[in-house]
């Protein structure tokens, strides 16, 4: 087994943050955050130069489907049995989670734990997918819309499957 530095180095920046068996890949995390603001910023970049600019502000029609597609997209690369292929050189099976779901814990150290948590998170993953949506919004905002509608439609079929299953449960539905 490879031990990460960052997990057991006692006198760096992370030093005292918390036990080095309990320290959270925070090295890893840093490489993160830096991705991510570097490639929201040359996603700014790379449109102004094609000519594409900021808008004003944003449509409410837009915030509300790229929300509930962000939250779509999200879930379907953090939970949804389909993209277990993807988590799994990262994460761990737990449980069945919710319809369609599984449930599973980020495993090994240092960038492969980082990656399993961000991956595995719908939380964590919905900042990287809203500002996708919102770049593909300044870039090409007809297909954004196309592909953050599909999303949305499947979004509100998923609660209709959900609220019809309940209602069969309780002796309402049925056909």
């Amino acid at each position: 087994m490879t031990v990460d530095t960052e997990q057991t180095q006692g006198d760096g920046a992370f030093s005292g943050y918390a036990e080095p068996e309990r320290r959270p890949p925070l090295g890893s995390y840093a490489v993160f955050a830096g991705l991510f603001n570097a490639a929201v910023g040359a996603g700014l970049v790379a449109a102004r130069r094609t000519g594409h600019e900021l808008p004003e502000r944003i449509d409410n029609r837009d915030l509300l489907v790229t929300g509930v597609a962000t939250h779509k997209l999200s879930r379907l690369v953090a939970k949804d049995k389909i993209t277990a292929f993807a988590r799994a050189p990262f994460t761990e099976f737990q449980e069945q989670g919710g319809p369609a779901e599984f449930e599973e814990s980020a495993r090994g150290q240092g960038m492969r734990r980082a990656v399993g948590e961000l991956i595995s998170c719908p939380y964590c993953v919905g900042l990287w997918v809203s500002a996708g949506f919102n770049l593909g919004l300044v870039a090409a905002p007809r297909a954004t819309r196309f592909a953050a509608s599909v999303l949305t439609g499947l979004t509100i079929s998923d609660f209709l499957q959900i609220a019809y299953k309940a209602a069969e449960d309780r002796g309402l539905g049925g056909s």
